[in-house]
């Protein structure tokens, strides 16, 4: 991707780099920058252990059969 799209379509090129599209800035078609989205932080076990007590409850049967419903059986 040239400079100029970068310029003109800064909006929309990082909205792809935060789906996770690594793109490569050119310059005269010489590669000079590399976009990516940053790692992420990790969060504190506090904050995944109160996220994970508010998952609500699976009903195993209930997804097999959900499952089921959905693929081929034969398989």
């Amino acid at each position: 991707m040239a400079v100029g799209d970068l310029r003109n379509h800064g909006g929309d090129i990082l909205d792809l780099v935060a789906c996770g599209e690594v793109l490569i800035v050119t310059r005269d078609g010489r590669p000079v920058a590399e976009l990516r989205t940053l790692p992420r932080r990790p969060l504190p076990a506090a904050t995944l252990l109160e996220r994970w007590h508010r998952l609500p409850a699976v009903d195993a049967a209930r997804m097999h059969a959900d499952i089921d419903d959905v693929l081929d059986p034969s398989l």
